[in-house]
């Protein structure tokens, strides 16, 4: 039996956190890093995942749920403690057990410690010292996982929302993709999220010279003030404001959508475009004027990317293991006997 609808909208409102919590996350409050560098690199922990699960072949079901926890654990430990590639090779862990898509922990190290190194996984030994430990960093790391999630596992998705909206918009589904590259899955419901997915996917269909996103997500159309004739033929739907009109949005929803359109939007134009040439078109796009929120990124190619938390020597490190002493080797001291893992910052 699933869970009941209602009973997963009062398990989800514990993660569903207002914009303004992304200035008071504990990597904001407890270390230097600005609100920008933390979800730069949310969107890379968030990519080394989607990378890791791809090569497990795992479902994107189970690596959207795995993403959930990602944006969740850092809403309430640090990046600064915890190093990005942990957390997300034990969110993966996590998710193929809870969504019956099951992996041998070795098989996941082995195939994490490939994409850290930057080799071919038939390179990697699955006996190797380097395997073992990051099979103990991930348990490790698991457990603190399960404390952060308080053992809620539910994490409803988008994409089962735009199962009712698809229509001829198959861009759409690549945009909700993206949404989870951003923190909008602990900020919006996924109703909110599959709609802005939705618009702006139409829009960027229609073309630059359809209607705005203004229009498509206002509460009314533009001609519902003015008088037509009498007809005994039911009105025309506006497909532009199908979204809005099928979820029946009130005010209050419709500026959370609003919010998460110019959230996506930002995180578009943050790309380094000779990285992303796919998100240039989504740029040229104006966002909608009623969003009021502060700015939340800056251009990736400005963000300091040059050191990264070591999680096997920070703060409340749940394991000691030096596997990031290739990024950060002024604060790492490697345990004695033991191998020194490289790591490449694929992420």
């Amino acid at each position: 039996m699933g869970v009941p609808r209602d009973n997963i909208i009062i398990m989800q409102s514990q993660w569903i956190f207002p914009i303004s919590a992304l200035q008071l996350t504990p990597s904001v409050v407890t270390s230097s890093y600005t609100v920008a560098k933390e979800l730069y690199d949310r969107s890379r922990g968030v990519e080394f995942l989607f990378r890791l699960g791809s090569s497990l072949g795992l479902p994107t079901s189970a690596m959207f749920t795995a993403a959930t926890w990602f944006h969740r654990f850092f809403m309430r430990y640090s990046m600064e403690d915890y190093h990005r590639q942990d957390v997300a090779a034990s969110c993966i862990f996590l998710a193929t057990k809870t969504e019956e898509c099951g992996r041998k922990l070795r098989d996941v190290a082995r195939v994490c410690q490939a994409k850290i190194a930057g080799k071919d996984v038939t390179l990697i030994h699955s006996e190797s010292p380097e395997v073992d430990q990051l099979q103990n960093v991930i348990l490790l790391t698991e457990e603190v996982l399960l404390e952060a999630l308080c053992f809620d596992f539910v994490a409803p998705s988008p994409h089962a929302e735009l199962i009712d909206l698809f229509d001829a918009y198959q861009e759409d589904s690549h945009i909700a993709h993206d949404s989870y590259r951003t923190p909008l899955c602990v900020l919006f419901p996924p109703r909110i999220i599959a709609s802005a997915c939705y618009v702006l996917a139409q829009r960027a269909v229609d073309g630059p010279h359809s209607a705005s996103l203004d229009a498509r997500i206002s509460a009314s159309p533009p001609s519902a003030s003015l008088p037509t004739p009498p007809s005994h033929k039911p009105a025309s739907p506006d497909a532009s404001r199908f979204a809005v009109e099928y979820y029946g949005f009130t005010e209050d929803d419709i500026a959370k959508v609003s919010d998460a359109l110019s959230i996506l939007l930002e995180y578009y134009s943050a790309q380094d475009m000779q990285n992303a040439p796919h998100a240039a078109p989504l740029t040229m796009i104006s966002p909608p004027t009623s969003s009021l929120r502060p700015t939340l990124y800056e251009p990736f190619s400005q963000v300091p990317h040059n050191r990264t938390p070591i999680s096997s020597y920070g703060g409340n490190t749940p394991a000691k293991t030096p596997l990031h002493v290739a990024e950060q080797p002024e604060r790492a001291i490697p345990e004695p006997g033991k191998k020194v893992i490289g790591r490449l910052d694929l992420s």
